[in-house]
């Protein structure tokens, strides 16, 4: 279970991004963030995300076109 929860279904690139990077800096260091997302460009999206920020993609899933994914953030 994630100590946050990002719903941004139904908004399209870049928006899912965007909410997401707004949300994880305002979390403590270490404390996990998931993405409840349908755009099916962010799983590509939120592995480059993690990869560029230094944020961790722990789990990545998806279910009936809604796409989760479990971040956890690193400060």
């Amino acid at each position: 279970m994630a100590d946050e929860v990002l719903d941004v279904k139904g908004m399209n690139c870049p928006l899912p991004i965007l909410k997401a990077k707004k949300k994880l800096n305002t979390m403590d260091a270490n404390a996990t963030l998931q993405i409840l997302a349908t755009d099916p460009g962010a799983i590509a999206d939120f592995e480059a995300f993690c990869r560029t920020t230094g944020n961790t993609l722990l789990e990545s899933s998806e279910d009936g076109g809604v796409y989760a994914f479990v971040i956890q953030h690193t400060a």
